[in-house]
Parts: structure tokens; sequence; C-alpha cells
């Protein structure tokens, strides 16, 4: 078990209840309990995968080493995004709001969360840390594998973000981008799992010196990640892009957008 990562995810967790409870009680029912609960949930399926000691088996399975990093891309940061981590947590500090008051910080922000950027970022992130050579620098030596998770969950918070937009940031782009957006996101993931799926060789030197559990074969557990990678990525990206299909075409959106126009 990590030490520092559990004291880190605590402390955490007390910032941001901090700045709940001062926020609510400020502007009563401004943020519902549901926010602190998604935030204290993506936190902890963050410190399953990388605090607990079930983070070893990655080391030993490319199937659970693929498994921490969809959880941290897919599970932790946007259940973090939806809790509307910024404005709370700024709260929850001594200064609240303070680094907001710099413009400096201000177009960095808007920069970092533009959908073309974050698009990348997660794409870039994907792609990167699974060619062979950044994949064995990172199972080789324990700074670089903490930067790897770091690369993931920050690579997961900057690409949901256009998705979610965490309270109370405001969308840059039409609702009928996120679909394309999602959609489009699938293609490197895609592309990445049937090399990983059908290629025929171990592809990580490393899982060849590893003794296998559960009796599987380097190649099968490779397989095994690479399949797994196709079918999660596919069901979460593309049901909150049918999700969003289905709420623009909807009579009473519809009837919306003509009352503006």
């Amino acid at each position: 078990m990590s030490l520092p990562l559990t004291l880190a995810v605590i402390l955490m967790e007390f910032v941001y209840l901090r700045g709940w409870y001062r926020l609510r009680k400020a502007i009563p029912h401004l943020l519902s309990a549901w926010r602190p609960a998604a935030f204290l949930s993506g936190l902890l399926a963050l410190w399953v995968v990388v605090g607990s000691p079930l983070a070893a088996m990655d080391h030993h399975l490319l199937t659970a080493h693929m498994a921490q990093h969809l959880v941290l891309m897919t599970v932790s940061a946007p259940l973090i995004l939806l809790s509307a981590p910024v404005i709370v947590l700024l709260n929850g500090l001594p200064k609240p709001l303070a680094l907001l008051d710099y413009s400096p910080v201000r177009t960095i922000g808007c920069v970092v969360t533009h959908p073309v950027f974050c698009w990348i970022a997660g794409a870039a992130t994907v792609i990167a840390w699974h060619t062979p050579a950044l994949f064995e620098l990172g199972m080789g030596h324990a700074r670089w594998h903490d930067i790897e998770y770091a690369c993931f969950f920050a690579a997961g918070l900057l690409f949901w973000w256009p998705v979610v937009q965490p309270w109370p940031s405001l969308a840059t782009w039409p609702k009928w981008g996120v679909p394309l957006y999602l959609f489009l996101a699938t293609l490197p993931c895609d592309a990445l799992s049937a090399f990983l799926t059908f290629c025929g060789r171990v592809v990580y030197p490393h899982y060849l010196s590893m003794r296998q559990p559960f009796d599987i074969s380097p190649l099968g557990d490779q397989e095994c990640a690479g399949a797994l990678m196709w079918v999660w990525v596919t069901f979460v990206y593309l049901a909150p892009a049918i999700a969003v299909t289905f709420q623009t075409l909807s009579p009473q959106r519809r009837a919306l957008n003509a009352e503006v126009a």
C-alpha cells in the first residue's frame, strides 16, 4: 500500500468536504450531496488501482495494467469532474478563489480545456505510453511508473472536461460536438487494442520474464488486455455520445433552440 498516496487522498477529501460545506453554508442547496459522493468515489477508484495492494498486479498481467489505465481515465477522472472540483477545492483552501484572479491562470485554463487540446492530450497519452520504449521504462523504474499513472489521470481529467463541463465552467462548443468528439476518441484506442489483440506476438518483453498467474500465457494475457480496452472504450465513450445525441434531438431541446433563435 502506498502511504504517501493514501495520505494525499485523505487530504484531498478533507479539503473538498471543507469547501463543499463552506459553499453550502453560504448558498444552501447550491451543491447537492451527490457531488461529494462522486468526488470520494473518484478518489477511491484512483486509490484502488494505484495505491492499494491490487496495484502490484500490473507487473504480472498486462490485462491488470490496462485495467488500471482505463479506471484512471474513464472512471476516476469523470467522477471527480462531476463533483465540480475546481470551485469546491478552491473554497476549501485558506484563500478561496485567489488563483482565479490571475489573468495568466485564466488564459492557461482556457487553452488546456479547449476540446482540441483535450482530445489530443487523451489520445497522445494512450498511444505514447503504450509504445514499447515508454512502456518498458515505466515498468522498469518506480518513479517513471508514478509519472505514467499521473499522465493517465491528468489526461483523463482533460479528456472528459469538454464532455462533463464541470460547474461553473461554460461550454465553448455546440452540444452536437460531444458525440463527434467521443466517436473520434475511440479510433486511436480501437487501433491500439486491435494491434494488441491480433498482432500474434508479445509486444512488451517485460511480461515474458514474469511469472504469469492463472496459467495464462503472455500472448493470451496481451490479447485479453487488447479485448478489454476495445470493449470498455466502446461502451464508455459511445454510451454518453448516444445519450447526448438523444438529448440534443429531443422535441423539448429543439423547441428551446427554436425559441432562442
